[in-house]
């Protein structure tokens, strides 16, 4: 059993908790992942790790509540157990070398990209962080970003707080100045990610990509997280949950990747409205 250290409303759909986990917490690097159960009966989930207090034992993981296991988890309260904290899973995202990077982080895709900007920030890169939300009531993290961040740009799609646009239209303005990245760290929607990639590829900036957005039992036995590359013109399958969750982004084919994503949509909507159910009639 795996206890609630504190709980964190982000925003009305996002919650951020700290577990205690001691073994995860002296082993994780960003971009790994764990896979959590809330109880017994409970489906396996994995969770990137959002940060670390090794001294603590203290793992941080955010999440959007999107479904029946998230929809359970945000009523847990600091105090409370988890049954089930494994990791850290998944390989870390390479920051060796880099002096000049730009994260970009889209909604919920913040929380994982936050701990990737904060290790480039450690290693002495310049971090350039470009964070995109819907609307102000969305925004996370602006805080920790800025704090490690050299720039920090806001973007919302309906201007209700920083820039109005999507995260490419400042990404497109720095490449077009000039602006000499070492690498890109793109992590949100499949959608999001895609654009990036298209966006900086002119101009020949590597490219990094998280591919947990589709990840779901975390260890490549669903085949869910299968995805496809197209190196040196031919086509490979690999596993996010395995291989992952980091991939070039020149390689991977996100039109394939958003159609396998979708097939799991109406599924989860019905799960969640399960536990909806199931939490109204117990604390009716």
């Amino acid at each position: 059993m795996y206890r609630i250290a504190s709980r964190r409303e982000l925003n009305p759909s996002m919650i951020q908790l700290e577990v205690e986990a001691s073994l995860v917490a002296r082993k994780a690097k960003p971009g790994q992942f764990i896979i959590l159960r809330v109880d017994e009966a409970g489906e396996r989930i994995p969770l990137t790790i959002a940060g670390t207090d090794p001294e603590r034992g203290t793992v941080k993981i955010i999440f959007q509540v999107v479904g029946a296991t998230t929809e359970q988890l945000k009523f847990k309260q600091a105090g409370e157990f988890l049954q089930d904290f494994a990791g850290p899973l998944g390989q870390p995202t390479e920051t060796a070398g880099k002096k000049n990077v730009c994260i970009i982080g889209g909604g919920a895709g913040c929380a994982i990209a936050m701990p990737v900007a904060e290790e480039f920030h450690r290693l002495g890169a310049r971090v350039t962080s470009i964070i995109g939300f819907r609307n102000r009531d969305l925004l996370i993290l602006e805080d920790e970003f800025r704090s490690i961040s050299d720039e920090l740009i806001v973007m919302t799609d309906d201007g209700s707080y920083g820039r109005q646009g999507n995260v490419t239209v400042p990404l497109k303005e720095m490449l077009e100045a000039g602006q000499a990245f070492d690498l890109v760290v793109a992590i949100g929607p499949l959608i999001m990610m895609k654009f990036v990639t298209l966006a900086a590829r002119p101009f020949g900036v590597p490219v990094t990509v998280s591919m947990n957005p589709i990840m779901i039992d975390g260890t490549g036995m669903c085949g869910g997280c299968r995805i496809t590359l197209v190196q040196e013109g031919k086509r490979v399958t690999r596993f996010a949950c395995v291989d992952g969750p980091d991939f070039n982004g020149y390689e991977v084919d996100f039109d394939e990747a958003m159609s396998r994503s979708r097939m799991y949509a109406d599924f989860e909507r019905h799960a969640y409205e399960e536990a909806c159910s199931l939490f109204e009639k117990e604390v009716g």
